[in-house]
C-alpha cells in the first residue's frame, strides 16, 4: 500500500485514507470490511460507473442526478473524516 503522505508530512490523515485499502478489501470479498473502511465506497464506484456511461448514453436529468451523486459523496467523506478526527 501506498503511504499516505498527508498522514506522514502532517500527521493526521487526509479525506482519502481507507480508500486504497478499501479497495483492497473489495477485491478480497470482503465487502463490509470495504465499507468500514471507507464508506464512501459504494457511492463512489456509482458515480464513477455512472461518470463513464454518461459520456456514451443520454441519460434525462443527467446533471441532477450527478449532483446528487456528488453531494452524497461529498456528505460520506466529510461525515467519515469527522468521526475519524474525533475519534482519535
Amino acid at each position: 500500500m501506498l503511504p499516505c503522505l498527508n498522514k506522514k508530512l502532517f500527521g493526521f490523515e487526509c479525506f482519502g485514507c481507507g480508500l486504497q485499502r478499501s479497495v483492497a478489501l473489495l477485491f478480497q470479498g470482503d465487502f463490509i470490511g470495504a465499507f468500514k473502511m471507507y464508506p464512501a465506497i459504494y457511492t463512489l464506484i456509482i458515480l464513477f460507473v455512472y461518470l463513464a456511461f454518461n459520456n456514451f448514453i443520454r441519460i434525462k436529468n443527467a446533471n441532477r442526478i450527478l449532483v446528487f451523486l456528488l453531494l452524497t459523496n461529498v456528505f460520506l467523506i466529510l461525515g467519515n473524516y469527522i468521526l475519524k478526527f474525533f475519534h482519535h
